[in-house]
């Protein structure tokens, strides 16, 4: 399995290339802007992008998924809970802002337990409520991709519309710090020092 992870936009955003080496299949988690940094990864591994895939509905991950979609002739997938958000007005409105546009409606709505076949690679989709409804993490073995529910430094904000600091509590503690502790923790943002983490670094926080 082949993980990329890429720095984009203003808002310190990390997208992530997420493909298969044999059958050179990948998929993007969060393309929110700075597309030549994503397409020069997408290049570099020869891989052909099958979905685009939000680990939630903020315009600040999403606002890239117009463009995307279009280069790349991808599937949108999102859970169902924020699949809503994609065409709101604040969406289109805020994802100009930085660069983007409003995002088309996602072809696929997740739900926990989904899993999306990338070749040989398999993401188990973690239902993670708490930064927004449905907000959700991408578990492969050794990879958790956990969207603004957890960074390496902190957790998404909870004071947001659709937002519950008790729910985000128990996705993290019951779900993301349930998995194996050498899990490697991939955030939605660059926020603190580290770009990356693992479930036992992060039990010392929350346990």
């Amino acid at each position: 399995m082949i993980v990329e992870q890429i720095l984009v936009t203003g808002m310190a955003v990390f997208c992530y290339l997420v493909a298969d080496e044999r059958t050179k299949t990948a998929a993007l988690i969060d393309p929110a802007g700075d597309y030549d940094a994503i397409f020069e990864q997408i290049n570099r591994h020869g891989v052909t992008v099958r979905y685009i895939i939000n680990t939630h509905g903020h315009f600040d991950h999403t606002s890239g998924n117009a463009h995307m979609l279009e280069k790349t002739g991808a599937e949108l997938l999102i859970h169902e809970a924020d699949a809503g958000m994609l065409g709101s007005i604040p969406n289109r409105v805020l994802s100009r802002v930085t660069g983007g546009k409003g995002s088309p409606k996602a072809v696929r709505k997740l739900a926990d337990g989904d899993v999306i076949e990338i070749g040989e690679v398999r993401l188990t989709v973690i239902a993670t409520p708490g930064h927004t409804p449905g907000g959700i993490c991408l578990y492969a073995p050794g990879h958790v991709f956990t969207g603004d529910t957890l960074f390496t430094e902190g957790m998404g904000r909870t004071d947001l519309p659709g937002g519950s600091y008790k729910k985000i509590m128990e996705s993290i503690t019951g779900k993301i710090l349930a998995l194996p502790d050498d899990t490697i923790i991939w955030p939605g943002h660059h926020y603190g020092r580290f770009p990356k983490s693992t479930v036992k670094e992060q039990k010392r926080a929350y346990r």
